[in-house]
């Protein structure tokens, strides 16, 4: 689990199926030493799992992400930025069909869609 030890939310948003909350990453994780040495950045794939973490937190079930229809990695994010995430998700007979984003005021880092299944 990353949540409370690479990055931290803070001022936490729940309306009706929609979480949002601004990221704060733990700079001097051993993740940022190896991507990359001297220029650390987000590794795509924990992007992926804070989505699948902060929704399993919320729906308080666990989650496998089945398929992915969209993903986008449009810029770099070094630790020092701190962006909001924002998920929308819908139930449906396959489980949960998820739209989610990192940005900040000026630069839109990252978008996914996907859908996830309850183990």
């Amino acid at each position: 689990m990353l949540n409370n030890d690479f990055y931290t939310c803070h001022n936490e948003l729940v309306e009706g199926n929609q979480i949002s909350c601004q990221v704060i990453y733990n700079a001097g994780h051993a993740i940022f030493k190896g991507h990359f040495p001297g220029n650390p950045v987000v590794p795509g794939v924990c992007m992926i799992e804070m989505v699948k973490e902060l929704l399993q937190e919320q729906l308080q079930e666990r989650l496998l992400l089945r398929s992915s229809g969209n993903i986008k990695f449009l810029n770099l994010i070094t630790p020092e930025i701190s962006p909001f995430i924002k998920i929308d998700w819908k139930k449906t007979d396959d489980g949960y069909h998820v739209k989610a984003a990192l940005n900040n005021e000026t630069t839109v880092f990252f978008k996914f869609d996907g859908v996830y299944s309850v183990l």
